[in-house]
């Protein structure tokens, strides 16, 4: 049956048109097309290594920002647009595993001064970071809302602060704008 016949309920006495195929002919037509692995093992074998080369694709994808391959958390114009946003600015939570070491040293020194200050500077590196994801938060849901209004943003704004909480040399995908370079 070709694809510009409508497909229409065969008559039960009219002929099909071709001859019915004999019973060896028929199972190797079905095992040429099947192509299925004999035993579970192989089975498993070639789904591991599908698995594997789907899992290197992504990873080569996060390194290049080839937007084909990127997993689905990260794909698509506004999530890219997040990503650029945050990539362009300088954010105080990608320093705060630097600043943790330093503080975790300051607090291991047995003078009672050092130690207030290294509480204090805990205290003041944590509202920095959360005055900064704020700030984040609202700017970037006004620049989506303007520039993708009719896109679904939910998620976006999260994304987007969770990636300014990595270090910008870790970050995946790789930062793709220089700072201070609008996305």
């Amino acid at each position: 049956m070709t694809a510009d016949q409508p497909q229409q309920p065969r008559d039960p006495q009219a002929p099909k048109g071709r001859a019915t195929p004999k019973r060896n002919q028929a199972q190797s037509q079905r095992r040429s097309r099947a192509h299925t692995p004999a035993n579970r093992k192989d089975a498993a074998k070639a789904q591991r290594d599908a698995r594997r080369s789907d899992m290197a694709r992504q990873r080569e994808a996060l390194a290049n920002g080839d937007e084909r391959y990127l997993p689905v958390r990260d794909k698509g114009p506004v999530r890219r647009f997040a990503r650029d946003y945050v990539d362009s600015r300088w954010c105080v939570a990608e320093f705060f595993l630097p600043m943790a070491v330093v503080i975790l040293v300051l607090t291991m020194i047995r003078v009672p001064s050092i130690q207030s200050i290294a509480l204090l500077l805990w205290l003041v590196l944590i509202v920095l970071i959360v005055l900064d994801s704020v700030l984040i938060w609202f700017r970037l849901g006004k620049r989506l809302e303007e520039r993708f209004p009719k896109e679904n943003l939910k998620g976006v704004k999260a994304y987007a602060v969770m990636r300014t909480l990595q270090m910008r040399r870790l970050r995946l995908p790789k930062p793709q704008v220089k700072r201070g370079q609008r996305p």
